[in-house]
């Protein structure tokens, strides 16, 4: 039971580690198109990230996939723009969309490129372990997954209180929040710039 506190604690602080806020940023966006009432939605497409995370640790880890970092530090700042732009362009018109299993495989494949970029520090942690290394990471990815819907869940509060308090437009606020994620991500490209 220590052993999956200690992995479940891993994956958690990995997710709301402020030194790497990357992944809040990832998160607050895929959570601020919704409100309460479109919770399921919004769990697929978390959940649909956290597989897409576990999948680039298993090929690491077991089928010793790897990929150059600069890449992968470049492209995590991509994908928090591309889901930023995507908020601020579909703002007020997600929620008709009754076939959100496309968003979710795009969520899958944001999770690889997330997960690669913490694949060597799970490699390490998970090499000073005599446990089963399969059981790690699931433990590890319970953390994340649980992380992950501390955040949504902070992000719905704060939904509701602004579009349904101070009666915000969705639309606008969901692009407001995109926008400055947007401002916030761009100084990231620029220090990452690869090419």
């Amino acid at each position: 039971m220590n052993n999956f506190i200690f992995y479940f604690l891993e994956g958690f602080w990995h997710v709301l580690d402020l030194q790497a806020y990357d992944h809040i940023l990832f998160i607050i966006l895929l959570a601020v198109p919704y409100l309460f009432n479109g919770w399921r939605k919004l769990l697929l497409l978390v959940t649909a990230f956290t597989i897409g995370h576990t999948i680039s640790l298993l090929l690491v880890t077991f089928g010793k996939v790897s990929f150059s970092t600069a890449y992968i530090e470049f492209l995590i700042p991509v994908t928090i723009a591309v889901t930023a732009l995507y908020n601020i362009f579909t703002a007020g018109r997600r929620h008709q969309n009754n076939t959100p299993w496309l968003t979710a495989i795009i969520a899958v494949f944001f999770g690889l490129v997330h997960g690669f970029g913490f694949s060597g520090a799970f490699r390490m942690l998970a090499s000073g372990t005599d446990d089963n290394v399969l059981l790690t990471l699931v433990e590890f990815a319970l953390g994340i997954e649980g992380a992950q819907l501390v955040i949504v869940l902070i992000v719905l509060i704060l939904n509701f209180i602004f579009t349904g308090l101070f009666r915000f437009s969705k639309r606008e606020w969901s692009q407001i929040i995109s926008a400055i994620i947007l401002g916030i991500v761009i100084p990231m490209l620029i220090a990452r710039w690869i090419w």
